[in-house]
């Protein structure tokens, strides 16, 4: 997809498409660096858009590692069954992460290991985004994480009332620069 095309769908869904240009790689590296790809037999990614960090996931992952793409921009979605048709052990479900429960039972996931995130909690309504992070603490497994990125930290106390510790780093070599959050619950 052109970035005149992720512009224009920014422009479109301003609430449910965070950035005017895709993630950079730089972003992508970060975001996965803290997965046990070894062991890791579940990964789930909200709002995956163009798949920058879909692409590592699946260059990273084992053969039988089950990744699951929830996203609920069309355009985006489409651009996705496209480009990982061939696949296997990749399934993309147009919808909301809200949901998230009914597809892992639709794809037999019984737990998940790391979710991945890259919707925009800042400019999502409160509502949602407590109940989208909610479902996600009910599919993680003991231990499992919650990675996602924003580009302030001013969501991390709301965060934090859902997983206790949160580890944050800063990746300057994005636009804008982002910070990404590798969240867990302890104890």
């Amino acid at each position: 997809m052109k970035q005149s095309s992720f512009l224009f769908q920014f422009m479109k869904n301003p609430k449910t498409v965070g950035a005017v240009l895709p993630s950079s790689g730089f972003l992508g590296d970060k975001m996965i660096e803290g997965i046990d790809f070894d062991e890791a037999k579940y990964i789930v990614e909200y709002g995956p858009g163009t798949g920058i960090f879909t692409n590592k996931l699946v260059k990273k992952r084992n053969d039988g590692t089950v990744i699951l793409l929830v996203e609920n921009n069309l355009e985006f979605y489409l651009v996705l069954k496209e480009k990982f048709k061939e696949e296997s052990n990749l399934f993309i479900v147009y919808g909301s992460a809200l949901n998230i429960e009914q597809y892992i039972k639709k794809f037999n996931i019984p737990y998940v290991d790391y979710v991945i995130s890259g919707l925009p909690f800042a400019s999502l309504p409160k509502k949602i985004s407590s109940e989208i992070l909610s479902n996600t603490t009910k599919i993680l497994k003991k231990d499992g994480q919650f990675i996602t990125f924003q580009y302030t930290k001013y969501k991390k106390a709301f965060i934090e009332k859902f997983f206790n510790k949160i580890d944050i780093k800063k990746e300057y070599r994005n636009l804008p620069p982002a910070y990404v959050f590798n969240c867990t619950i302890q104890g």
